[in-house]
């Protein structure tokens, strides 16, 4: 009876061991918000959550989609969202500003962004871009891209218009004849399917210093107060990347299913031209953030300067 009793009591604490350690193993929730709508720009996320990627480090991920490209920035840096997917340029523009907001990991490693115009309109040389009319997609950021452009290749006397995200259908009309902002992996392709030929400038190529296309950012506190889940966050999306390298049509596959109203045909032209761009780690270059945070000093993106020594954290 003793004996009986004993194995009982043994299992009774057992069970209650495994009730009490239970929450302390449950997964991390953790929030991400997107800087626009789900694209194959994003597809590392998609497979790291398909691949239980994240799940193996312990946290649980809910990606968001914003109403509006500043959102995520905002919603990062006032601690409402976890981590936010960013754009080196605009993180520069809001330390200079003031925002407490911190870079966790990589997506894209090289510009997206281009100055784009069709082929065929004698549009060679930065230099046949004077007197032209130039659009550009976000104010305050890529129409100041355009003048450093411009002064640096030594483009005068053009007529700068906001298009907004109406970039094809602007450049198809004749309404500008050149867009600064679009990316070469979507709307090179969109044109492609509309029967235009696209031609663009590489911005690193033309005077502007390369960067950091994509990027995830936190805010400080959530930066010191959840550490360890946003170190696991960067090194599910390392592996998530690796796999995408290794087996593409796999995570394209993956991506499609986590997406399944994606247009599909320009997706996949589009992640062949993405796949080469995904970040190879998840640690930045330190150097060549400070240099293009000097270059937005020197040309007017932002009027603070930023050590980006504090926003990288590493």
């Amino acid at each position: 009876m003793k004996k009986h009793m004993k194995m009982f009591m043994i299992t009774i604490l057992a069970s209650l061991a495994l009730l009490v350690a239970h929450p302390l193993c449950a997964a991390q929730k953790v929030t991400v918000m997107l800087d626009w709508f789900p694209n194959i720009d994003h597809l590392p996320l998609y497979v790291a959550q398909q691949e239980g990627l994240f799940a193996d480090e312990g946290i649980e991920v809910t990606i968001l989609t914003p109403s509006s490209t500043t959102d995520a920035l905002k919603l990062a840096a006032s601690g409402n969202v976890d981590i936010a997917v960013s754009y080196e340029p605009q993180v520069i523009i809001g330390a200079s500003a003031g925002l407490q907001i911190r870079v966790v990991g990589r997506l894209v490693e090289h510009p997206l962004s281009v100055l784009l115009f069709l082929e065929g309109k004698g549009i060679e040389q930065p230099a046949d871009l004077e007197g032209k009319k130039i659009g550009y997609t976000v104010p305050g950021m890529m129409d100041v891209l355009m003048e450093a452009f411009a002064k640096i290749n030594g483009v005068k006397g053009y007529e700068p218009i906001n298009v907004g995200f109406a970039i094809v259908q602007s450049l198809v009309a004749g309404k500008v004849n050149a867009i600064m902002g679009p990316y070469k992996n979507y709307e090179t392709v969109e044109l492609e399917e509309k029967g235009y030929k696209a031609g663009y400038f590489e911005l690193n190529e033309w005077g502007i210093p390369d960067y950091d296309e994509l990027v995830f950012i936190s805010g400080e506190r959530t930066a010191k107060e959840r550490g360890e889940a946003l170190k696991g966050f960067a090194r599910a999306i390392d592996r998530a990347i690796a796999r995408t390298r290794k087996d593409p049509e796999n995570a394209l596959a993956m991506y499609f299913a986590a997406v399944p109203d994606a247009p599909h045909e320009m997706e996949s032209k589009a992640f062949e031209i993405t796949r080469p761009l995904y970040a190879h780690s998840q640690v930045c270059d330190r150097e060549k953030w400070q240099k293009f945070s000097d270059f937005a000093l020197r040309h007017g993106l932002i009027e603070k300067r930023v050590d980006v020594t504090a926003i990288l954290g590493r």
